[in-house]
């Protein structure tokens, strides 16, 4: 006996066999063990969703000699000549290849007589959108009043194309497309019966590159079995479908955390030596992003379907939220850019580099922060990494004041016995410059002002346009940043509002504003411009002018 492949062995047979489009099921269900039948289907979706599966399973509820249900006996001689495709009542058409108007008309001569042998005859139109406009018009009448013996089952992939009028004289049922795990859990029962050995990792890899299509989905799974020799595993799926091997992604992204841009470099020349489609490895990276992302904000429910949870959990650590929606972004970036790159790697790799290189410098996690006269603490980890060659101040912030004894900032102690102080809500601005915070935490910081400081209690108001982007988590993030600076216990309430004094955000846009002005000043009054701006009657453009320390 000759092979059957698993797309026509495994289609559905009963509407309970079906993969997924319960909401449609549900519907044609009903109505068929309540007797509310419509004289005309339609059924619409993507390829390989089951559209004309289940026009067929219809077919046979409506003509099963046991009687209209939703359960046709699949052995009686009208579900078996249907499921053979001869049944002589069932008129099967593929429109893409009878599109004329003749040929329409003359499937439609016999539509008055009754059915040979069944209890209806039902007309069955895949692709019906292919048909012409004067076909459609010819179907019309039919359509809306055929005799009682006809029932129509349409099927399209592009209900756009068909007329508002063929629309309107239709139930219309929306197949979905099925989501990975749906695909999945499906190849795994084939396999189960078949018995055919698999890794379900490989399962996963064949239900994403379907794309939605269960056909598609058993027509590669043929293909793996095919390439396997038999037997169906993860490292033989991904080289035949040109993927990337998730180790080395998660080894890029390791190292990405680790801001150890040797280790990252060279696990992508590992990667580069088997040959992978770089788009491919950049579409796994947004992948294993989006799956740490939601790691770090639910927990609970994190993916954890593809064996991989404990690499998954170890990254929505090392990483956090804000690092991981910035290289979201930048790995999105550059997909979208690699087709401009030189080539594929280097184009994976700037995208690397850009994800090392912008990554905000982060307060470490020991609490080794510079001391109060400006120099590193003993105890804090040596200068390097990916910050290592961030820019400095050329001359030491303010360092924090404690009430007794009044002294300059400058040569001032803590007494960590006292509680924290400031001199006045106008020095927040430097403090904050020392204190290490990074992305959206020192964002929602800079919006805020120093409105009142008692002892250890801190009491912020931050601007209510931002109030959008902060959470409670910022507060707390901020209060530990504050704690360790001045080695002390303080508690920080921020509270929304419209900040009396400066924040560190107005600051520095005033100051920005005011080079700016000394800029184009300086610029205005420069002898040499103005000669040429006399001798070419030109005119000086304010916007190219940009301070020097811009």
């Amino acid at each position: 006996m000759s092979y059957q492949v698993l797309a026509r062995k495994w289609r559905p047979r009963r509407f309970s066999e079906m993969v997924g489009q319960e909401h449609v099921l549900q519907a044609l269900v009903n109505a068929l063990d309540h007797d509310r039948l419509h004289h005309a289907y339609l059924f619409t979706g993507t390829r390989g969703v089951g559209k004309t599966t289940i026009a067929r399973i219809l077919a046979k509820s409506l003509n099963c000699e046991a009687g209209v249900s939703s359960e046709p006996c699949g052995s009686c001689s009208s579900c078996v000549e249907i499921a053979e495709g001869r049944s002589v009542d069932l008129l099967e058409v593929d429109a893409a290849s009878r599109t004329k108007v003749e040929d329409t008309r003359e499937l439609l001569e016999n539509v008055q007589y009754a059915p040979t042998r069944s209890r209806y005859k039902v007309y069955l139109i895949d692709e019906v959108h292919m048909l012409s406009n004067s076909s459609f018009n010819a179907l019309l009448k039919t359509l809306e009043e055929p005799p009682p013996h006809v029932k129509f089952l349409l099927a399209t992939t592009d209900p756009q194309k068909l007329p508002a009028t063929v629309l309107s004289r239709c139930l219309q049922f929306n197949l979905k497309n099925m989501v990975p795990e749906q695909i999945a859990a499906h190849l795994a029962a084939v396999l189960d019966t078949e018995m055919i050995r698999y890794e379900e990792p490989a399962l996963w890899l064949l239900g994403r590159s379907a794309d939605g299509s269960m056909r598609d989905a058993l027509s590669l799974t043929d293909q793996a079995i095919a390439f396997g020799a038999g037997g169906i595993t993860e490292a033989g799926v991904r080289s035949m479908l040109g993927t990337v091997d998730m180790t080395f992604v998660y080894a890029v992204l390791e190292a990405v955390a680790a801001g150890d841009a040797a280790a990252a470099l060279a696990a992508v020349a590992h990667m580069a030596e088997h040959a992978p489609d770089f788009d491919s490895a950049l579409a796994e990276l947004l992948g294993l992003l989006h799956r740490v992302a939601v790691a770090q904000m639910l927990p609970d429910h994190a993916d954890t379907s593809r064996g991989d949870a404990e690499r998954v959990v170890s990254l929505a650590a090392a990483l956090t939220a804000e690092d991981a929606q910035l290289f979201y972004q930048m790995a999105l970036n550059g997909k979208r850019d690699l087709p401009h790159a030189a080539d594929p790697r280097s184009g994976f790799e700037m995208t690397v580099l850009r994800m090392l290189a912008f990554r905000p410098a982060l307060l470490p996690d020991d609490g080794s922060l510079p001391s109060l006269d400006g120099e590193p603490s003993a105890s804090g980890p040596e200068t390097g990494g990916a910050n290592a060659g961030a820019a400095q101040p050329e001359t030491p912030l303010p360092a924090p004041v404690v009430p007794q004894p009044p002294a300059p900032v400058a040569s001032m102690q803590l007494d960590r016995s006292s509680s924290p102080a400031l001199t006045t809500s106008a020095e927040w601005p430097d403090l904050l410059a020392r204190l290490g915070l990074a992305g959206m935490v020192l964002s929602i910081a800079s919006h805020c002002a120093l409105e009142q400081q008692q002892g250890s209690e801190f009491r912020f108001v931050l601007d209510d346009n931002q109030l959008g982007l902060f959470n409670p988590g910022h507060a707390e993030r901020i209060r530990l940043a504050l704690q360790n600076y001045f080695d002390t216990p303080v508690s920080v309430s921020i509270e929304p509002g419209r900040p009396t004094g400066e924040t560190p955000a107005m600051r520095l846009a005033r100051e920005r504003e005011e080079r700016q002005r000394e800029a184009e000043a300086a610029i205005e009054s420069d002898v040499r411009v103005q000669q040429l701006i006399q001798r070419f009657d030109g005119e000086l453009d304010r916007g190219s002018i940009t301070p020097l320390d811009s």
